[in-house]
């Protein structure tokens, strides 16, 4: 308190002998106890007195900066730092050429900046942000390691001024601090806390888009696989980790990223973490999988790692399916389902027999099963069975069997791939589709999903597949499986789905449904209000040339039903139909001038 008096005495007439030893007083006091010396220093007024003891020339200058900094370490000292006018000629003296103004300015900025809206507004004004990158700039050229406590500074600094703030963020990236951050990062790689600030700012800028393309122009991937290479810490490693999921985000940069050799550091992570009990191992374990299966969602990335199928990561990744280990299993499923993504790739990998690996996983996991492992092994068995030539191999497989069995899970993700696996199965494939579209099992599980209001995805699916098996079976055992469990009502509904290819295949499952069993099918056809919703595709104007042609063939096949013809009269469905005669599309004006015919003939 004495030292406060004398410095408000002292700073009136300027006298700097007495100010200085003022100055090491607060400091000492500081050391002692800062949130207690801060307080009196708010309390007695000194903050405003501040801003002309840090004259560029005046020798007290640093000591000032620095007891600014250790102010600005309390958060309640912030605003008042601000509002005291402390940060303009801050902001100046970063053009100083002494090293100490320097470190201690820099301090003090970036502290007033921590957790502070106004003080990032202060030092965005007074342009402080553009100045300290600029010397980052200049400092990343010269090697001289003697530089990498203030270089430390500055990069924490503005780690401050941008954390958690987007625009922020977007003006250092505008002012290029990407690139000479990375450039550091090669220089001082030995210097642990400027490392760990480059990781922290690159991990903050990597969560914005626009900073992706201006990684991707720098050599970012080499440098964090070689400083990965090198970490023996956890916490490290977790650090590096942080950035590079935000980085493999970006396509160019996952390439970047596997020629640089990440897959071979990820590879040695899960090997040595797989067995483990500790925390930290559980954590690496996952960290390293999750991110192997983002570097495979890259298609260039994910074909080079595939190697054909002979490549070697391919084939470890293969081993982590059986794992004892969940988190493994999930990982290897999910990138099957990866390199699952073109038919050359789904092809080899069913002929090497990666379908029996993935039925042995489901099979460990039908009762009281891990959901996200059940997820991803039905993705990659999706996956795999797009390709016309894998459907007969899977389905000989025993494939849809196994999916069967997870028929009563409650989980709608699961429910979701169940329907999507059977689904790509049948396409084309008569007899499976006979076989499960017979099984009313299924079809009445189908029927209560395409009610599920709240998970639009499986209410999707179900009415998909629902189609499915009438239309790949064109069975009229499968029609009356379907009518039998009151499914006709859903494919009715599934026909004035915003989705073309979704009114169409509802359309061909329905004209099925009235060739093959009209009888079995008219009292839902008429409580669904089938005729009316034919009526209004057909005037529509929009609705696609195929579904009115596959409208037209529907009024044609029902014409054979009584109340159904009754329908089809009362809506004078003859003026809609003769309009389409001239329709453009030939296929369509061919249709109407039959349907035209058939409608005359019964009128």
């Amino acid at each position: 308190i004495e030292a406060l008096k004398k410095l408000k005495l002292a700073s009136a007439d300027s006298a700097t002998d007495s100010v200085d030893s003022c100055l090491d007083c607060l400091l000492k006091a500081l050391a002692h106890n800062n949130a207690e010396a801060s307080e009196k220093i708010q309390e007695m007024g000194i903050l405003p007195l501040l801003p002309n003891l840090l004259a560029p020339q005046s020798s007290c200058t640093p000591k000032v900066a620095n007891i600014i900094a250790e102010v600005a370490k309390n958060e309640f000292m912030r605003s008042p730092c601000v509002e005291a006018g402390l940060v303009p000629p801050l902001v100046q003296l970063l053009h100083s050429k002494d090293q100490e103004v320097l470190l201690q300015t820099g301090r003090a900025l970036g502290n007033i900046c921590y957790d502070s809206h106004e003080g990032r507004s202060a030092v965005d004004q007074a342009g402080g942000a553009q100045i300290v990158a600029g010397h980052i700039k200049s400092l990343s050229q010269n090697t001289d390691l003697d530089n990498g406590k203030l270089l430390t500074v500055f990069c924490g600094m503005l780690m401050n001024y941008s954390n958690d703030n987007d625009s922020l963020q977007a003006q250092l990236i505008n002012m290029g601090v990407i690139p000479t951050l990375v450039k550091l990062l090669g220089f001082h790689s030995h210097n642990t806390a400027l490392t760990e600030m480059c990781l922290i700012a690159f991990g903050n800028l990597a969560e914005l888009e626009s900073s992706k393309e201006q990684f991707a122009s720098t050599n970012i991937a080499e440098e964090l696989v070689r400083l990965f290479q090198k970490q023996t810490e956890h916490e490290k490693k977790e650090m590096i980790f942080e950035v590079l999921a935000p980085l493999a985000e970006n396509d160019v940069i996952k390439l970047q990223l596997v020629e640089a050799g990440l897959v071979e550091c990820l590879l040695d992570v899960v090997a040595h973490t797989v067995d483990g009990e500790r925390e930290e191992d559980v954590a690496q374990l996952k960290t390293a999988s999750d991110l192997m299966v983002l570097l495979l969602l890259g298609d260039e990335s994910m074909q080079k790692l595939f190697e054909g199928g002979k490549g070697s990561v391919f084939q470890r990744v293969l081993s982590w399916v059986p794992s004892h280990n969940h988190q493994l299993q999930l990982a290897g499923a999910l990138a099957i389902a990866n390199f699952a993504r073109n038919d050359g790739n789904c092809i080899h990998m069913v002929e090497s027999g990666i379908v029996q690996k993935l039925l042995e996983l489901l099979d460990r996991h039908v009762e009281e099963g891990n959901v996200t492992v059940q997820h991803a092994a039905l993705s990659a068995l999706r996956n795999l069975a797009i390709p016309v030539v894998n459907k007969a191999k899977m389905l000989s497989a025993g494939v849809s069997d196994t999916v069967l069995k997870f028929l009563p899970s409650e989980m709608p993700p699961v429910q979701f791939k169940l329907l999507g696996t059977l689904r790509m199965l049948i396409d084309t494939q008569a007899d499976a589709a006979d076989q499960l579209g017979t099984n009313a099992k299924l079809v009445e599980r189908l029927v209560e999903w395409c009610e599920a209001k709240d998970h639009a995805g499986v209410m999707g699916e179900s009415n998909r597949l629902l189609s499915a098996l009438i239309r790949h079976s064109k069975s009229k055992d499968v029609v009356k499986t379907v009518i039998q469990g009151a499914g006709v009502k859903h494919l009715v509904t599934m026909a004035t789905s915003e989705h073309m290819i979704m009114q169409n295949e509802a359309l061909v499952a329905l004209g099925l449904i009235a060739s093959l069993d009209l009888a079995g099918g008219e009292k839902d056809f008429v409580g669904a209000g089938l005729v009316q919703v034919l009526h209004k595709l057909l005037s529509d104007e929009r609705s696609a040339p195929e579904i009115k042609y596959n409208s037209m063939i529907i009024i044609c096949a029902v014409l054979g039903s009584e109340p159904l013809q009754k329908e089809v009269q009362d809506l004078a469905f003859i003026d809609v139909v003769s309009k389409l005669r001239s329709h453009e599309n030939k296929t369509v004006s061919h249709q109407a001038s039959l349907t035209e015919q058939r409608l005359t003939a019964q009128s």
